[in-house]
């Protein structure tokens, strides 16, 4: 999967290497029973900084598992890390990716940008005001949430379908709109690794 245009670079070619490095690290590790430990330190400031990631496996070109953060709440190096080590063992739509299955998995890694709140209080609005094929979007009702990657865009390119499918996600029924839902918006960095 070639990167998508989501958001303006913000990692050099070394850095995204490197991130790609730790992710492989942290499920290596995993696969020996270990958790993964990054010293943020040992890296430049743009891996230091706190930013929120996702890491999606794919096996074949099947989903493999996927884990991440829509806040930042680490140094991006240890938040890669989490997420690898997170997608190869505790996504819980999987079983935990076995030792014999590791030559043969795909990294992708995405780098958020800050969540952006879109202030709309319908659906239509929200149509008019997302940005396909660049917009993650993340919808948020009391306990009710979900999420999608702006590289969700390519299997599903229509704004509606992509809308109907993330209310889906997040357990949002017909009537979701009729109570208030907050919408934010991000764009990611994405690379395979």
């Amino acid at each position: 999967m070639a990167p998508m245009p989501s958001g303006e670079p913000t990692l050099v070619l070394a850095e995204r290497r490197a991130l790609s490095e730790v992710a492989r690290s942290a499920i290596e590790r995993g696969l020996r029973g270990e958790e993964p430990r990054v010293d943020s330190s040992d890296y430049p400031p743009p891996l230091r900084e706190r930013r929120a990631s996702f890491v999606t496996l794919h096996r074949a070109g099947e989903l493999r598992g996927c884990i991440g953060a829509l806040e930042a709440q680490w140094p991006l190096v240890q938040d890669v890390a989490q997420s690898a080590h997170g997608a190869a063992f505790r996504d819980p739509r999987f079983s935990p990716l076995a030792p014999e299955e590791f030559p043969h998995i795909e990294i992708h890694i995405s780098v958020l940008s800050p969540l952006d709140p879109i202030t709309v209080g319908t659906r239509e609005e929200l149509l008019a005001a997302i940005r396909p094929k660049r917009d993650g979007l993340l919808l948020r009702q009391g306990m009710l949430r979900g999420t999608f990657l702006p590289s969700v865009w390519e299997s599903l390119p229509d704004p509606r379908d992509f809308l109907r499918e993330l209310e889906r996600k997040a357990g949002l029924d017909g009537d979701a709109w009729t109570r208030p839902i907050e919408c934010f918006r991000y764009t990611t960095e994405e690379w395979d690794g």
